[in-house]
């Protein structure tokens, strides 16, 4: 090679570094390489030297474009021109180090250490030939040294980071503090040392490392070609040192370094991605310490701006969409707007798509993706998420060496994962995996690693968690030595100082809540004020302490630190729902201190502003549910609404659905909605709620360990809901198994333990109980120690303590009532005193108080006769009618006891005992008695108030209210149901806003009545917003001209239009007196006291109905006249002095109605008489008719027709019935001719084919099996060919128009055998159902003489003008009985009665 040649090549490489920053200059010097290496033979000595510098432009592009093909041609090009030198050739150093550093950048693309282990070996190469002296020691030192600390950073052995240090200081040496190149070794020495004190901990390497990295700015002044990366370095140690001290100055040095950095490289420097990304992650730490969002949005930004420089296959691109995914996170993290989290996912799987399977930082990639995979389950709770995060962090720990230094963070990130994991699926082996993990991180991080106390307190957390779930002690015990060792490695102003003084203070109060003592809860206090000083956004304190030992000021603050927190987080921002729930949380405490509504009720707004704010699936859902419902339990306590507690149910079902079985939440949350569920009982009395109850409560107790901090609270709820079941069907079994569970949660509440005082009332009442039941005193004696104890430990003021000053006073009175001690019953009449003290107006309880303390004056009064004692015992009485939310038994309970009292001392406020009684019957059954399954609850309720209430109105001479109170307090199902199917044309003929209000009426009470027919567990949410709905249209409506009463219970004049058609008899037996009164149409009541007790007329009904019974047997003739003789006394003792007032009113031969109550319900007042020669018996002076009430008689005159006979002679149960044909037949020949006719039989006449017909048709005439249920009402029933038509079935169907029912069959007029007032039977169920008028039978019926009947009652029920007319049914029959006088037996002649108009 000629001269000219051979200079051309050497100054290609100065032209490069000339114009390095045009890739097409690159590709240009490259070409013109290639070319020069053509003319070079092949041992020329420039022939290495063009080969090396060709490899080192391949190198440079490969730097810029990130195209792995040129950095393998580089590795190539310089292990050839490395061959041509000999081994004493001068340049060899200069080639080996070339070829490692190219080998140590396949290392950082492809990830394959031994890549990195043959660059240090041609490092250790080249040093070896370069001697002190020797102008190539220099660069074989610095790199020798980053190549160990990049191996120490893969395989975490310390030998590697020391030995770099080592190099690194060597090689400072070689340059003078003057030196121009002296910059670099500074570097490249801080690096290292920054290193080493991320790993040690060391402070004073961090402080060495930003002395050398100043010194190595200075050495670069502006203008120096490497001022930018010196910035950047000195930036990223006080970051570092910022992260560990927290000195704000150091942070807003580190972005001002940053930014200089930056405006070094403008658009097109091959530096400035890398300044962008080092200033994006300073604002982001920035952003994480201060909240302001301005920081994160740039940050952003700027990694957008970077990840755009970076084409697809470039060597950073995977590190710039990795931090770029971080920012993105990050920003959801504080706006929970999904897309953010989507979006880090998708550039974190770009990332790890460009990461080879060996590549070194591939194990960081994994690790990040499955931290937002299980960021993103939390949100959506799609478990793929969480599964595949689990997936992606066993693989980063696969590709990540035992000594890697970052796999102590990689298994603590899979721990956290795994424990999530077992947050949703309760499987054990996640959490013990997850311990186990955290465990092996604290190893790998010791005494001295930075990052040690991080593990320690995350280890920490698990076993808390651990102890949460399963309860042992030591587990605890284990978390506060772990977190107390980490507050100890954290220096005074260290970041997360704070966060450790918080988790410390957390663990202490659970222990203090476990075992009692009062220094933990203190400490702990203190504690969290420390970490408020240090950290005022994120942490709170815990008003925990103010719920053990009620000191307002305690309460004060932390409402006060809640609100500043609320205003810290504002609106979009993530934690903002934590705080509102924080805040709700401290008032709700506040509101059971100083019994504030107004603190319940904006608890219960900001609650329900916290679930709205979490999105569902989300992580704090359950929790967020729960203490809502909390609240509404609460509210519902105080002030008795009903919707309260209903939502409350939900919310609490709400939360236990999202807390998987064995989840350590899921405890509390059966616990809580069983409380609800125990309470709805305590409210209705529906033992299905009870039931459930008890069944939560065992299985709460199932998934709750020995040791767990809820078990003392599981076992006294489970004892309270046995009690209650006691109570409610008196098994002893319960009684002795609820005291044994309230001695074993006392056994685990120990002095100073914040439950001791409920589980010692509780306790309490279970002995109490067991007292009542058994007698034994130690018991009593040992109830009334406990209640005392229990008292002693409620600090003043405390919500509960009403509640325990009743308790004691309750167990007292037991005990003056049984030993007469006089000192027992002042200090119980002084206790309820303080009771009601305690209790607000509205309190749910107060009528319990103040039935209680009645009780305990009268007591009183009988032993000293002080008239004050009983003006005080009627006091507390007559404020029961300021109860203003939704009435309980207990409430009705008072009202009833009230009533008795004032009966037995002939008190004055007798008649407004029952008035409020009546009302209180009304407002308790207003939802419950519209369902068929709550009659024994309606039963319970109603029982015999309405007729003692009608004697008491009757006594004191108001006639008037003795109708309403009766008319309000009889057929209560029926009088409930039917407010769901009022008539609404009166409504719409007030114009247009009445007929939109009528319409909307109809539709609502519609949807209501489907919706009451569902389980009572299911139905609620929907019947909630339906009674709202419908008690808002009723107040309107109630605005209209003349609808001012309308659902109203009916004044006298309303129900004496009734009495139009002709008289109406109420007939009352009453345990007082019994009564008569005819309603008349146009003039007041009149009044018959009937010579007859209850207990008489009673004995009388079971009289007769055993006569009925016998009729048929072998001596029928003495049957019949015993029957007579029943009926006389009918005559004498009740019908005959009415028949005598009514001779001055009405003709002979006209209509009346009974309207019978209590056992006159089950006598044939229309059969008496005297039965002898030359008298007349009632049939023969009037038609009678029945009405089970006023109401339904005046609903049944307001008024195309059809006819079905429906008859079934072959039943699926039931003998054959041989008269069911001809007597179809007999009513086909009667009415066929003049309407519709429709004859449905045998294998027609099913339950189906019997509604679809009685649907389609007005009149209906029914021949069948009647099957009465005594003790099941409602299920009752008409015996079809494949099954029974029950009466909660009929009941259900809105009929169109019906007219007429004529029920040829059995007992169809007998109803329940305890409540004979409710009329609960099947001829009632078809007049109510819209039948105007009806025929039923009362006992049972001979078929030889059914087609007598049939057949002579049609042809008088036809009008003269030849069509059937209802309003004839009554004379109609009465003829018939008239003309068979002869024919029939007398017990079949009045087995039919009439009902209706």
């Amino acid at each position: 090679m000629d001269r000219p040649m051979r200079s051309m090549g050497l100054i290609i490489a100065p032209k490069l570094k000339q114009r390095r920053g045009t890739l097409s200059s690159l590709d240009e010097a490259i070409e013109l390489h290639r070319c020069a290496l053509g003319y070079y033979p092949l041992a020329y000595y420039d022939r290495c030297l063009s080969l090396n510098n060709l490899a080192i432009c391949h190198r440079v592009r490969f730097k810029q474009r990130g195209m792995l093909a040129d950095l393998d041609e580089a590795i190539n090009l310089h292990r050839a021109a490395l061959s041509l030198y000999s081994p004493d050739h001068p340049n060899r150093p200069l080639f080996l180090n070339d070829l490692g550093i190219s080998l140590r950048d396949r290392f950082r693309r492809r990830g394959l250490l031994s890549d990195l282990d043959e660059a240090i070996g041609f490092h250790r190469a080249a040093l070896a030939l370069c001697p002190l002296g020797h102008s190539s020691r220099f660069p074989s030192l610095n790199n020798l040294a980053v190549s160990h600390r990049i191996r120490f950073e893969q395989r975490g052995f310390q030998a590697d980071l020391d030995k770099a240090i080592e190099h690194h200081r060597a090689v400072l040496a070689l340059r003078s503090p003057s030196h121009s190149h002296r910059s670099l070794p500074l570097n490249n020495l801080a690096i290292s040392l920054r290193v080493r004190f991320e790993q040690r901990g060391v402070l004073s390497d961090l402080e060495d490392a930003i002395r050398l990295h100043r010194d190595a700015l200075a050495l670069r002044a502006p203008g120096h070609s490497n001022r930018p990366s010196s910035l950047d370095n000195l930036a990223i140690s006080l970051r570092i040192r910022f992260e560990q001290r927290c000195i704000r100055a150091d942070l807003d040095g580190a972005i001002e370094h940053h930014r200089a950095a930056l405006v070094l490289c403008p658009p097109g420097h091959p530096r400035r991605s890398s300044s962008l990304q080092n200033l994006a992650i300073c604002l982001r730490v920035r952003f994480e310490w201060q909240g302001v969002l301005t920081d994160l949005v740039e940050a952003i930004e700027l990694q957008r701006t970077a990840l755009a420089l970076y084409p697809p296959h470039h060597c950073d691109r995977s590190s710039s969409l990795h931090n770029f995914a971080i920012s993105l996170r990050l920003r959801f993290e504080w706006v929970c707007v999904l897309a953010y989290l989507d979006k880090a996912i998708k550039l974190q799987q770009a990332a790890l798509a460009l990461y080879p399977p060996y590549h070194s930082d591939r194990s960081s990639s994994l690790n990040d993706l499955a931290i937002s995979l299980r960021h993103r389950f939390k949100q959506q709770r799609a478990p793929s998420d969480l599964d595949q995060a689990i997936e992606h962090h066993r693989a980063a720990l696969l590709h990540c060496l035992p000594t890697h230094s970052r796999r102590s963070l990689f298994l603590n990130n899979f721990a956290i994962s795994l424990q999530v994991r077992f947050e949703q699926r309760g499987v054990q082996a996640d959490l013990d995996e997850a311990i186990k993990l955290h465990r092996t991180a604290v190893t790998l991080r010791p005494m001295c690693h930075s990052d040690r106390s991080s593990s320690l307190s995350i280890l920490a957390y698990s076993l808390r968690f651990s102890f949460e779930c399963k309860g042992v002690l030591a587990d605890l015990d284990k978390a506060i030595e772990l977190q107390r060792a980490a507050l100890a490695l954290y220096p005074p102003a260290h970041c997360d100082r704070a966060l450790s003084l918080n988790d410390l203070a957390v663990s202490l109060r659970d222990r203090f809540k476990q075992q009692g003592i009062l220094s933990d809860l203190n400490e702990s206090v203190e504690l969290h004020r420390a970490a408020l000083a240090l950290a005022p956004p994120g942490i709170l304190i815990d008003p925990y302490r103010f719920q053990q030992r009620s000191v307002l000021p305690d309460l004060k603050e932390a409402i006060k630190l809640h609100r500043a927190a609320l205003k810290l987080r504002p609106k979009g921002h993530s934690d903002r729902s934590s705080s509102l729930n924080n805040l709700a949380n401290s008032l709700r405490d506040r509101f059971q201190q100083r019994g504030v509504q107004a603190d319940l009720d904006k608890a219960i707004d900001l609650h329900q502003a916290a679930l709205e704010l979490c999105p569902p699936h989300h992580s704090d859902q359950s929790m967020f549910f729960n203490n809502l419902a909390i609240s509404l339990r609460a509210r519902f306590e105080q002030r008795g609404i009903l919707s309260d507690l209903e939502e409350a149910i939900m919310h609490h079902r709400a939360a236990l659905a999202l807390r998987p079985m064995d989840s350590c939440d899921r405890v509390t949350s059966l616990n809580n909605l069983a409380n609800s569920l125990r309470d709805r009982f305590r409210q209705w009395g529906v033992m299905g709620d009870l039931d459930e109850a008890i069944k939560l409560y065992r299985a709460a107790l199932e998934i709750c360990p020995p040791g767990h901090s809820d078990l003392s609270l599981s076992l006294n709820n489970l004892a309270v809901s046995i009690r209650d079941r006691f109570e409610y069907q008196d098994t002893l079994s319960d009684l002795n198994e609820a005291t044994e569970l309230h001695h074993a949660a006392l056994e685990l509440c120990p002095m100073g333990h914040s439950d001791r005082s409920s589980s010692l009332n509780n306790l309490a009442n279970g002995l109490r109980d067991r007292f009542q039941q058994q007698g034994v005193q130690a018991d009593l004696d040992k109830a009334i120690e406990l209640h005392q104890a229990a008292l002693a430990l409620c600090p003043p003021g405390h919500s509960d303590q009403s509640m325990l000053l009743s308790n004691l006073a309750l167990s007292l009175h037991d005990r003056y009532k049984q030993l007469g001690i006089l000192s027992d019953l002042e200090q119980s009449i002084e206790l309820f005193r303080g009771a009601l003290m305690h209790c607000s107006t509205g309190h749910s309880d107060r009528s319990v108080y103040l039935h209680s303390l009645a009780v305990s004056l009268r007591d009183r009064f009988d032993q000293k006769s002080l008239s004050s004692d009983l003006d005080d015992a009627f006091s507390c009485y007559l404020q029961l009618p300021q109860v203003s939310h939704g009435v309980s038994r207990s409430d009705l309970r008072a009202a009833k006891s009230w009533a008795v009292f004032a009966e037995e001392l002939q008190h004055g406020s007798a008649l407004v005992a029952y008035q409020t009684t009546m009302e209180f019957l009304d407002r308790h059954l207003a939802v419950l008695s519209s369902s068929p399954h709550l009659f024994d609850m309606v039963r319970e309720a109603a029982s015999s108030v309405a007729l003692d209430a009608f004697s008491c109105s009757v006594r004191h001479g108001a006639l008037l209210t003795a109708v309403e109170l009766v008319e309000q307090g009889r057929a209560v199902f029926w009088t409930h149901l039917a407010r769901l199917r009022t008539p609404v044309d009166e409504i719409s003929a007030s114009g247009t806003a009445g007929e939109a209000l009528a319409e909307e009426f109809r539709q609502i009470s519609f949807r209501l009545r489907r919706a009451l027919d569902t389980s009572l567990e299911d139905r609620f949410p929907q019947v909630q917003k339906l009674t709202m709905q419908w008690d808002d249209v009723i107040l309107r409506i109630r605005m209209l001209p003349g609808c001012s009463r309308f659902l109203l219970p009916p004044l006298f004049s309303d129900l004496q239009k009734a009495a139009e058609h002709g008289p109406v008899i109420i007939v009352n037996a009453s345990k007082y007196t019994c009564d008569a009164l005819i309603i008349l149409d146009g003039h007041d009541p009149i009044h018959i006291p009937l010579d007859i007790t209850r207990p008489e007329v009673s004995e009388l009904a079971s009289e007769f109905w055993s006569l009925t019974d016998r009729v048929g047997s072998s001596d029928d003739h003495l049957e019949l006249l015993k029957i007579v003789g029943v009926l006389r006394q009918l005559w004498k003792r009740i019908v005959g002095p009415i028949v005598q007032i009514l001779k001055r009113f009405i003709q002979p031969d006209s209509r009346i109605w009974w309207c019978p109550t209590a056992e006159f319900t089950l006598l044939p007042l229309h059969a008496a008489g005297p039965y002898e020669k030359k008298s007349k018996n009632l049939s023969r002076f009037y038609i009678s008719s029945y009405t089970p009430t006023l109401a339904a008689l005046i609903h049944a005159r307001q008024h195309v027709l059809g006819f079905v006979a429906i008859g079934q002679a072959n039943p699926d149960m039931g003998k054959e019935l041989r008269c069911v044909a001809p007597e179809l037949a007999e009513v086909a020949q009667r009415v066929a001719h003049i309407t519709s006719f429709t004859s449905l039989e045998d294998s027609n006449a099913t339950v189906r084919g019997a509604f679809n017909a009685i649907s389609q048709n007005q009149w209906l005439h029914l021949a069948c099996h009647g099957m009465p249920n005594q003790r099941q009402p409602f299920e009752s029933s008409f015996a079809m060919r494949d099954g029974p038509l029950m009466i909660k079935d009929i009941i259900q169907v809105h009929w169109q128009n019906p007219e007429f029912a004529f029920l040829s069959a059995c007992h169809t007029t007998v109803g329940d055998e305890k409540s004979p007032d409710e009329s609960i039977h099947l001829a009632a169920a078809m007049q109510f159902s819209g039948f105007r008028s009806v025929i039923g039978s009362m006992w049972s019926v001979n078929d030889d003489v059914i087609r007598q009947i049939v057949s002579a009652f049609y042809d008088n029920l036809v009008h003269d003008s030849g069509r059937l007319d209802c309003t004839l049914a009554a004379e109609a029959l009465h003829k018939v009985v008239k003309s068979l006088h002869k024919k029939i037996s007398l017990e079949q002649r009045i087995v039919f009665v009439h009902i209706g108009v």
